[in-house]
Formats: structure tokens, sequence, C-alpha cells
């Protein structure tokens, strides 16, 4: 199902005023219906490494298998949606690679990346993460984030030892406890929700989120809910306005119809996978 016209998406990073480099990595693909966005840590250059890795390989992975087979259908013998287990199996295979360039380059050691990502299928949402980057969804003019930070202050107020208010000015901001690539294993945590016409689902990295209260977030989108582009360059500023310490990205999907499957195929999830994603970050490298 191509979703061409019945998503519309608008992707934007900005270096923010202090980084030297762009450690944020965002892609799209409105034929597949695939949002993806990577906020990379790491020395000099390697969290760009990190993160680009992650949103090329993944992005290539999907396209590969999905573009040949009809998405949207139900995998019965293992009661999985099957770009659920495209999507488990390509980031398994990013964390892989980036875990392993990581032990073998010694100015990439230790890099990593967060990572949010999103299917549109069938009415649905498949959302993955991993780290603090976020996911929210504006629905009838109310904004709701729907990932949980994988991070040491979301552990502190689930476990109700600080406050949401007190999170905002703790020196634990950016400590993260789960990444891509950092260790030679790492956990998705991926859900699923019902689609509705005229929602807007907004990915971020923490560069928005830290300086950007979401009630100013809310704000945005339902004022500019029918200029995706300003909204995105309005909510990029806002965050430089409050101090641009950190890059900033964002992507807004806006749904404009419904997108429900016609077809019974199965995905045939074993297909040879090109990687000519690789060429493109190994002259990082050197």
């Amino acid at each position: 199902m191509n979703l061409n016209g019945i998503l519309e998406i608008v992707r934007l990073t900005d270096v923010g005023l202090l980084r030297e480099h762009n450690e944020d990595a965002i892609a799209s693909d409105d034929t597949m219906g695939f949002v993806i966005l990577a906020d990379g840590m790491g020395g000099y250059k390697a969290g760009e490494v990190a993160s680009e890795m992650a949103v090329l390989s993944i992005t290539a992975e999907l396209k590969e298998v999905i573009q040949h087979t009809q998405p949207g259908k139900i995998d019965t013998q293992l009661g999985l949606q099957s770009e659920a287990r495209l999507i488990l199996n390509a980031v398994k295979n990013a964390n892989e690679a980036i875990y392993n360039v990581s032990q073998t380059q010694q100015q990439c050691a230790g890099m990593g990346t967060t990572l949010v990502l999103g299917m549109f299928t069938n009415n649905k949402l498949l959302v993955g993460h991993i780290g603090d980057s976020r996911m929210y969804r504006l629905r009838d003019q109310i904004l709701s984030q729907i990932t949980e930070d994988h991070s040491l202050l979301q552990q502190q107020i689930t476990a109700g030892q600080i406050t949401k208010e007190q999170a905002k000015y703790s020196d634990n901001r950016n400590l993260v406890t789960r990444a891509l690539g950092v260790e030679s294993v790492v956990e998705l945590t991926l859900n699923e929700y019902a689609v509705e016409v005229h929602d807007i689902y907004l990915l971020c990295s923490d560069g928005l989120t830290d300086l950007v209260e979401d009630h100013d977030i809310q704000a945005t989108l339902n004022t500019l809910a029918s200029n995706l582009a300003y909204a995105a360059h309005t909510l990029v500023q806002l965050a430089n306005d409050n101090g641009g310490n950190d890059n900033i990205s964002v992507i807004l999907v806006k749904v404009n119809g419904s997108f429900e499957a016609q077809h019974t195929d199965k995905i045939n999830p074993t297909g040879k996978i090109k990687r000519a994603w690789a060429d493109i970050f190994f002259g990082w490298l050197k």
C-alpha cells in the first residue's frame, strides 16, 4: 500500500546554537508509511556515525523487503504483525552493526544512539523506541506522549523519587538507560496504536523536549496544524530561542485519510538485504 498523499510527512533537523556537529539523523518514506529518528552519542563524530548507521540500515532493510511484498498483513503462525517482526529484526541487525564498529574502530569506541520509529499500516501505528527520543500524538487538540523514556530520570519518576517538575532541573537529564549499539544486545520497546484521521504525530530528539514544554508544543501544533512545515520550523526555533544547547530534530506526520489493508498476502521477511547503505558512513571512519 502506497501511503503517499494519505500521510503528510515533514522532517527538520538543526545543529542548534552550541554544538559543532549534528549527531541527529532522520528519515521517512511515505510510500511505506515509515518514519525514523536517531540521536547519536559518543566521541568526536562517533555519535554521527551511530545515528546515521541506525537510520540508513533500518530504513534500507525494511524498504528492501516491503517494496516487493504487500504490507499490513497478520502472520497467524507467530501471532505478530509481519511488520513487527521486520522492525525487530532490522533493529537487531543495526545494533549488531553499530556495536561491531564501536569495538573495531578506536575513534568510534563507546558510540551509540537513541531511536524512535513508526510504521503506519492498516489504520494502525507500530511505534518502537530505545532511549529518550520521543513520539507524541496530537488528537482532538490534546497532546499525549506515547513513548516512555528509557532514562534514569524516568526510572526515578516512576519510582516516586522525584516529580516531573523536579526532573526538569535534575543533573541527570541526559542519562539514558538503554541505547542502540552500546551493548551486543538491546531491547526495542514496540507498541501498537489505533490511528484516526486528522491525528498528528511528532517524533523528536531531546534537543526539543529539554527546552520546550509540552504545552507549548501542543499550542504550536494546534495553531499550525494546516502548515506542518511551518510547525516544524517553529518548534525548532522555540528550542533555539530557549538556548539551543543541543541538536534539534522533529518529524511531523499528519493522517489525512484511512489506510486499511485490502489484501491478505504475507510478507516474506527472508529476502536478501542490500547493504549499499554501508558505503555512506564508512567514509567517517577514515
